[in-house]
């Protein structure tokens, strides 16, 4: 559904994007990672149309973004960072306008421009000029004009930037639930977003793909897969646990959540001994958690320093 080979883009001697390819088959969301100028919303608009590559091509349903612009955009849906619209027209004008530019036309165009109000919830706002609204609205109408033509692919740039918590909620639910017939791209920074809509996970920095995997394979990646946290009043007892444990590599304490983490030796398991003894030895836990891994640290270990680089060998290869 869509396919990126060597593709790159070039500001004179600065390369935004280096020669990445990638494939996204149907029914996956794969979210777009990395740090701020990694070359995230500069591969979308790539991919989108928006932008011509300086090199290198992508396709979407089989259609070249250069050579076969109109019908690449006609089966993409696409939101920019930022959401820009027309700030003067009102939602349900801006809505009608992009659906007829869309080429939906009576009452087709009609029904569909109230099936994006009524799942992204813009009744209350249909009236009022979209320059007026709060940033979450904005938003929303922004995602809304990406999905008013029902279309096979979508690029969501940023697309729960802005919005509260019920309403990031929504916008999730809202992606699960197109996932099943659409082939969808989220860029996004927030981690917790890649593990609760995301099958799959390229990581970007610098313009160049350092890692390509499924949430729980970067997971796994991590120092803390497999680590045991614990939550207790009895800390010197459970210190003492943990250290006579022999597969126990390192025992961290977080001072804020006063939290103790074990954390493994290399494909060693340390819950059920770690479990067994704390019983035996009559240390009261409040929490006891087995870790599938953090997120945030292996998108710090990946963006930073030598593995990086690496790991983009590894990717490209």
């Amino acid at each position: 559904m869509i396919e990126t080979r060597q593709l790159s883009k070039r500001y004179g001697e600065f390369t935004a994007v280096d020669a990445i390819t990638f494939k996204v088959e149907p029914g996956q969301v794969l979210g777009f990672l990395g740090p701020n100028g990694a070359g995230k919303s500069t591969t979308m608009k790539m991919i989108a149309g928006f932008l011509g590559p300086s090199s290198g091509s992508a396709s979407v349903c089989g259609h070249d973004v250069v050579d076969d612009a109109l019908a690449a955009k006609r089966v993409t849906g696409y939101l920019p960072e930022g959401a820009p619209s027309y700030g003067e027209m009102t939602t349900r004008a801006f809505l009608n306008f992009i659906a007829e530019a869309r080429g939906i036309r009576g009452a087709r165009r009609a029904q569909r421009v109230e099936e994006v109000i009524e799942r992204l919830h813009l009744h209350n706002v249909l009236e009022q000029s979209i320059e007026t609204l709060s940033k979450g609205f904005k938003r929303r109408v922004g995602l809304a004009q990406a999905i008013v033509h029902d279309p096979a692919v979508l690029i969501l740039d940023e697309p729960t930037d802005g919005l509260d918590p019920n309403q990031k909620f929504e916008v999730r639910n809202l992606i699960n639930a197109m996932a099943k017939d659409k082939t969808i791209v989220v860029s996004t920074h927030i981690l917790e977003e890649v593990q609760a809509v995301c099958t799959r996970a390229v990581i970007i920095a610098r313009g160049k793909i350092l890692a390509d995997a499924t949430p729980a394979e970067l997971e796994a990646r991590s120092r803390y897969h497999q680590a045991v946290s614990l939550t207790t009043t009895n800390l010197a007892g459970a210190k003492d646990v943990l250290a006579r444990v022999a597969d126990v590599a390192a025992v961290e304490y977080d001072t804020i959540t006063r939290r103790l983490t074990a954390i493994p030796k290399p494909g060693r398991q340390i819950f059920a001994p770690i479990s067994e003894l704390l019983q035996a030895q009559g240390i009261a836990v409040s929490e006891l958690q087995l870790e599938s891994g953090r997120m945030d640290e292996v998108f710090r270990t990946i963006t930073h320093g030598d593995l990086g680089e690496d790991l983009a060998e590894e990717a490209r290869a």
